[in-house]
C-alpha cells in the first residue's frame, strides 16, 4: 500500500464513510455547551469586555514573561485566519454546495464552547521555560491533568505532523497557486521567497511572531470585511435568495438536492473545523502563552472563544457571500483559491484577482508563522528546547514550506486533513475527561465576578480555590 493510499484510508475513517470526526466534534460541541450552560450565547458580550479589561491592565509592559491576551488572540487568529477562510470555504462550497456554509456556522457556534474549554486548560496547566516564556497546550494538560504521558506524546507527534509540517506546506501551496494564477509567478520562486520570509520571522522567537501577528491580522481582516460588505451592498437584492438557497441546500430540500445533504454536512463541518480549529488542540498553545492578566485561567477561554467567532462567523461568511453572490460556474469538483479569485473578479473586475492574491498571501503567511509557534511549544515538552532541537525543527519546517509550494492541491489537503483529524480525536478525548476541572474553573470565575462585582474580570485565582485534576506548575498559580 502506497503512502497516498494510507493517507486516503485514514481520511476515509476520520472524514469519509466512517465520519468519526463529524460525530466527535458534534458531541464535544453539544457536551461543553450543556456543561458550561451555553456560555457562547449567554455570555457573548462578556468576550469583548474581557479583552477590553485585560488591555486596560497594562499587559503590554515590556520585559515581562509571556505575551498579552491581545497578542495571544492575534496569534490564534493568525493560525486560524488563512487558507481555510478563502480557499477552504471555496472547497466546501465546490464539494458540498451552498448548504455547507450553514453547517460551517453550526460547527462554529458549537465549537465556541469547545474552544473555551480547551483554552482554559491551556492556561491552567501551562509551564514556564528557560526563556521565561509560557508553554502549554494539550500535551501539557494531558500529562499534568490526566497523567497519561503516552496520550500526550501521541498528540505531540500529531501536532508536529500537522502544524510543524503539513499545514504550513498547505498554506504555502495556496499562496504559490494564487500568485501563479494572478501573476504567472513560478511556484518554485514563490516558495523560495515564502521560506526566506518565514525563516526571518520565526527565528526571532515567540515575541517576534506575536508582534508580527499583532500588526498584520487586524489590517488584513478589516480590509477583507470591507470588501465583502461592499460586494453585499452592490448585490443587496440577491441576498434573500442567497440565504434561502443556503438554508434549503443545508437540509437537502432542493430538487435533486437530497444526495447533497451528506456532502454539505461533511464539507461544512470539515472545513469549518479546519478554519476555526475549535477542538483541534492548537489554540490552547496560544492561550497558554499569554500572561495571566486578568489573573484567572477562564479569561483566556473568553478571548479564544472570540477568535472562533471572528474566524468563522465573520471572515468565512464574508468569503461565502462573495462566492455565492457571483454568477459563476461551480463545477462540483474540488476547487480552492481560484474559485474565490473568480468570484472576486466577477464583482470587482480584473483587479479582483490581484486583491485575492494579496489577501490570501497575507492570510496564509500569518498562518505559516503561527503554525511554527504551535509546534515549537512542544519542543519543550520533549526536552528538545535547545539549540540543536530548535535548529533541526526549523530546518525541517522550512523545508516543508518550500516543498508545499510546488506540491499538488490534493496531496497537501489530504495530509493536512489526516493530521488535523488525529489531533482533534486525541484532544477531544482528553478535554472530555477533564470536564470536572473545566466546570470547576468556570464556576469559580462566575462566582468571583458576582461576589466582587468586577466587570473586567480583574480577579485573583489561586490553585487552592478549586479541586482540579492532576497538578499545576508550581510558581505560576499561587496556592
Amino acid at each position: 500500500m502506497s503512502f497516498e493510499q494510507i493517507i486516503a484510508s485514514i481520511n476515509n475513517v476520520l472524514w469519509g464513510e466512517g465520519q468519526v470526526l463529524i460525530y466527535v466534534l458534534l458531541f464535544a460541541g453539544f457536551w461543553f455547551s450543556y456543561k458550561l450552560k451555553f456560555v457562547q450565547i449567554l455570555n457573548f458580550r462578556h468576550m469583548f469586555s474581557v479583552l477590553k479589561g485585560s488591555a486596560k491592565k497594562g499587559e503590554n509592559i515590556t520585559g515581562s514573561s509571556g505575551i498579552s491576551s491581545l497578542q495571544a488572540l492575534f496569534i490564534g487568529l493568525s493560525a486560524r485566519v488563512g487558507t481555510g477562510n478563502l480557499a477552504g470555504v471555496a472547497v466546501a462550497i465546490s464539494l458540498g454546495g451552498s448548504g455547507a456554509i450553514f453547517w460551517m456556522w453550526v460547527i462554529a457556534l458549537l465549537g465556541m464552547a469547545t474552544g473555551f474549554a480547551e483554552s482554559i486548560l491551556g492556561q491552567l496547566y501551562k509551564v514556564s521555560d528557560d526563556h521565561k516564556e509560557y508553554r502549554g497546550g494539550p500535551a501539557y494538560y494531558i500529562k499534568k491533568g490526566l497523567n497519561q504521558r503516552w496520550l500526550a506524546i501521541l498528540f505531540s507527534l500529531c501536532l508536529f505532523l500537522g502544524y510543524g509540517f503539513s499545514f504550513s506546506a498547505m498554506q504555502a501551496n495556496t499562496i504559490a497557486d494564487s500568485l501563479n494564477h494572478a501573476f504567472n509567478i513560478p511556484s518554485m520562486y514563490s516558495g523560495a521567497v515564502i521560506t526566506i520570509l518565514a525563516g526571518a520571522i520565526v527565528l526571532g522567537g515567540l515575541k517576534r511572531i506575536a508582534r508580527f501577528a499583532e500588526l498584520i491580522v487586524p489590517f488584513m481582516g478589516i480590509a477583507f470585511i470591507l470588501v465583502a460588505v461592499t460586494i453585499t451592498l452592490m448585490n443587496i437584492s440577491a441576498v434573500p435568495a442567497m440565504l434561502y438557497d443556503i438554508l434549503t441546500s443545508a437540509f437537502g430540500l432542493q430538487e435533486a438536492g437530497a444526495g447533497m445533504l451528506g456532502a454539505a454536512i461533511k464539507n461544512g463541518i470539515q472545513r469549518g473545523l479546519y478554519s476555526n480549529e475549535a477542538g483541534a488542540g492548537s489554540v490552547p498553545h496560544a492561550a497558554a502563552s499569554a500572561r495571566p492578566v486578568p489573573n484567572h485561567p477562564v479569561t483566556q477561554g473568553y478571548v479564544q472563544m472570540l477568535g472562533v467567532f471572528l474566524d468563522t462567523m465573520v471572515l468565512c461568511t464574508c468569503t461565502a457571500v462573495i462566492i455565492l453572490l457571483a454568477d459563476i460556474n461551480i463545477s462540483g469538483e474540488m476547487e480552492g483559491i481560484r474559485l474565490t479569485q473568480s468570484a472576486i473578479t466577477y464583482h470587482l473586475g480584473a483587479n479582483g484577482v490581484y486583491f485575492v492574491s494579496a489577501a490570501i498571501s497575507l492570510f496564509a503567511f500569518t498562518s505559516v508563522v503561527a503554525n511554527y509557534a504551535y509546534a515549537e511549544s512542544n519542543l519543550h515538552f520533549f526536552k528538545l528546547d535547545n539549540k540543536v532541537g530548535r535548529t533541526l525543527y526549523t530546518v525541517m519546517y522550512l523545508g516543508m514550506v518550500f516543498w508545499g509550494s510546488s506540491a499538488s492541491l490534493k496531496q497537501v489537503w489530504s495530509m493536512a486533513d489526516v493530521a488535523l483529524g488525529l489531533m482533534t480525536l486525541v484532544n477531544v478525548i482528553a478535554i472530555v475527561q477533564l470536564t470536572p476541572t473545566i466546570v470547576a474553573l468556570t464556576k469559580d470565575y462566575n462566582a468571583k465576578r458576582k461576589l466582587e462585582n468586577v466587570r473586567d474580570a480583574d480577579m485573583e485565582f489561586k490553585a487552592s480555590d478549586i479541586e482540579f485534576q492532576g497538578k499545576v506548575e508550581p510558581g505560576i498559580w499561587r496556592k
